[in-house]
């Protein structure tokens, strides 16, 4: 098994202290440093990198740009949208930042929809609602009755 190292039982450790894998010494999963994900030889000459970062960002938009238009039409919209987000935040850190900020209040809702106390909640006003839904649908049936459209009279 290759640790990155030379050296028989050292692993490799990345330049801000965590392990190569990721993972910090107490196994818990540290969130990648901000910055650029470009190769090294690209980072390394500033023309290269320049249009690196144009290009990321003409892919990245055209996605987003998708992802708009579907949004009214039937299609992940929202998924494509941030498919094209993942794409800029491979060069940009003010997308990753955005993304941190995203999959964290996701991650905040889907922990507050399981709440016990709030899917009660959401379970009653269901049922209120179609229980009112149900009445006035009774209501309309019991003075207009059923019409078949190609027996309307005028």
């Amino acid at each position: 098994m290759n640790t990155g190292s030379n050296e028989p039982d050292k692993v490799a450790v990345a330049s801000d202290g965590n392990e190569a894998d990721g993972a910090t010494a107490d196994g818990a999963r540290d969130e990648r440093g901000l910055g650029s994900r470009a190769p090294g030889f690209i980072k390394a000459r500033r023309v290269l990198h320049l249009s690196w970062q144009v290009g990321v960002f003409a892919v990245g938009l055209a996605v987003v740009a998708v992802g708009i238009v579907l949004l009214p039409l039937p299609g992940p919209g929202w998924v494509v949208i941030f498919g094209g987000m993942a794409i800029w935040a491979t060069e940009f850190v003010w997308a990753q930042l955005v993304l941190r900020w995203t999959k964290r209040k996701v991650t905040e809702a889907a922990q507050k929809a399981l709440d016990p106390k709030v899917r009660r909640r959401n379970i009653t006003l269901t049922t209120v609602g179609l229980v009112i839904v149900a009445g006035l649908a009774g209501v309309y049936l019991s003075k207009f009755g059923v019409v078949m459209p190609w027996r309307i009279e005028e």
